[in-house]
């Protein structure tokens, strides 16, 4: 790919997509995100589960760049907004389940990152946090919008006004991350997780990932009607037959 990320794919279909700028703490810049896009674009119709990480022990992602961003006009912000708006769009709906392994810093537009994915797994050394206050902005890659559907309303306020630093364990007190792991057995335990999703059937994967997503950006009853289409729309799939099969016989089953 870039020198800014690497991306590696098992023969298993789970793909890693690593930013690979440790000497900047893996932060952001116009041509990581641009690269990110074009990544996420590239492997989708090959990958069955996504790993999301930052290279080295100490940063997932520390932020967006803000030595690019210092001097930026209203105009140039806009597009830089924009492009990470696409990034993290492009994220969320991605059609396999992303996972995001944080393993260090996850600041700013990394935390934004890390909101885009479906699940989050931190290490315990992992600090989190929207810090964007205290360099005169908030958050602008969809922060604002994302923390507070998985936080709660006043959670979300309290860690965009004050901008706090928290640790692994408090992310999970807030519901922030599902797990934390020790740093040691983070890399292990995410490409486990990878790959039990790459076994999992497909097709049914990819619809139970669209229906979950709807539950926060439509009406109880859009979300329902959608649920029956896709659930209705797996039977005679390949791999519903097989699945079916599999129970009735008492076997594991053998999906695509």
């Amino acid at each position: 790919m870039t020198d800014s990320i690497s991306v590696e794919m098992t023969d298993r279909g789970v793909t890693t997509l690593t930013i690979t700028r440790p000497e900047k703490l893996n932060a952001l810049n116009v041509e990581t995100l641009e690269s990110i896009a074009d990544a996420l674009a590239d492997v989708e119709p090959d990958t069955r589960a996504l790993i999301l990480t930052g290279a080295g022990d100490r940063s997932f992602v520390a932020g967006a760049d803000i030595s690019y961003m210092q001097d930026l006009s209203t105009p140039e912000a806009q597009a830089y907004a924009e492009l990470g708006h696409h990034v993290m769009d492009a994220l969320s709906a991605f059609p396999a389940p992303t996972i995001a392994a944080i393993n260090g810093y996850a600041f700013g537009g990394g935390l934004e990152l890390t909101l885009a994915c479906d699940i989050r797994i931190a290490a315990e050394n992992a600090i989190l946090g929207h810090t964007e206050i205290d360099l005169g902005i908030i958050p602008g890659w969809g922060g604002t919008q994302r923390l507070p559907r998985l936080v709660g309303d006043e959670r979300a306020r309290r860690m965009i006004f004050f901008g706090d630093r928290i640790d692994a364990e408090t992310a999970a007190e807030y519901g922030l991350v599902s797990e934390v792991m020790p740093a040691e057995e983070l890399t292990t335990h995410v490409n486990e997780m990878a790959d039990v999703l790459a076994f999992k059937p497909q097709v049914a994967l990819r619809a139970a990932k669209e229906a979950v997503s709807l539950a926060t950006e439509t009406t109880l009853d859009a979300g329902l009607s959608f649920e029956q289409r896709a659930w209705s729309g797996l039977f005679g799939t390949d791999d519903q037959q097989e699945g079916m099969a599999a129970f009735l016989e008492d076997r594991d089953p053998a999906f695509e």
